[in-house]
């Protein structure tokens, strides 16, 4: 994904990454069935608190605009990706519960049950996992928030990937959902925590894009709206890096002002 690009020496390294998994496509078939017909449970809310409280106290975790996301009806998520706590987040200032695809390598015991319990669902890697799309899309038909990274997965580098995957387009054309783009800043250095290194994390959400409905949109139609997507999260996440939170802040509430 980012193998053109060197590594941030200041970053923690991650463990190296498996990106097929051998396992059949039958042994993910309950987890699919659960997401599709249930809703997350308590587990979800628990989790929640626990990660947002760690989120306050220790990084800093702040939100920007997250009354941009629309309270009702389906909605995708589209935000950029650097941990593992980017789930958490990215649905810390929500009160929406956000439905994550995450990696069928996670599904083991007893991590899955958490998973499942907390509304996640598996794409098998390495594979064209249609089930993962069925999963998703059957999410929204009820009106529920599903979260998709363009990226695909975590950047090694410390830096946003110059590349993005079809996957959320195909998504918003499928739906014809709104999409938010959401620009997390500081994680790539959550995983620095063993070198003491505590980094302020910002979430901040963009404004909705809307897509007609395509039933079966080309690949090459997935892939311009995935990379109009990932411009917005881009430009969010520039500006953060440019003039930090605080300045981001005070321009979101100028335009606020001069709006009303």
């Amino acid at each position: 994904m980012d193998a053109d690009l060197p590594p941030d020496p200041d970053l923690a390294p991650i463990r190296a990454q498996v990106y097929k998994d051998p396992r059949p496509a039958e042994v993910f078939t309950p987890f699919h069935e659960r997401a599709r017909t249930r809703d997350p449970d308590a587990v979800y809310e628990l989790v929640r608190v626990l990660t947002t409280l760690y989120g306050l106290l220790a990084l800093r975790l702040r939100a920007l605009s997250p009354e941009k996301v629309p309270q009702h009806g389906p909605v995708v998520l589209a935000p950029n990706h650097f941990s593992f706590l980017d789930h958490f987040f990215l649905g810390a200032a929500l009160r929406r519960k956000v439905r994550f695809m995450a990696k069928s390598q996670l599904f083991t015991p007893p991590l899955q049950a958490v998973l499942t319990h907390g509304g996640v669902f598996p794409v098998r890697r390495g594979h064209r996992d249609e089930e993962a799309f069925v999963t998703a899309l059957s999410i929204l038909e009820r009106g529920g928030t599903v979260a998709m990274y363009p990226e695909a997965g975590r950047s090694r580098t410390g830096s946003l990937s110059p590349t993005v995957k079809p996957g959320v387009g195909r998504i918003a054309l499928q739906s014809g959902a709104p999409v938010v783009p959401v620009a997390i800043h500081g994680s790539s250095h959550v995983r620095n925590w063993r070198r003491g290194q505590f980094p302020r994390v910002t979430v901040q959400y963009g404004d909705p894009m809307r897509y007609a409905v395509v039933s079966e949109p080309t690949r090459e139609q997935q892939q311009a709206v995935a990379e109009e997507i990932f411009d917005e999260v881009r430009e969010l996440y520039a500006g953060l890096e440019r003039l930090g939170r605080r300045a981001v802040r005070r321009r979101l509430r100028d335009r606020t002002a001069v709006a009303s």
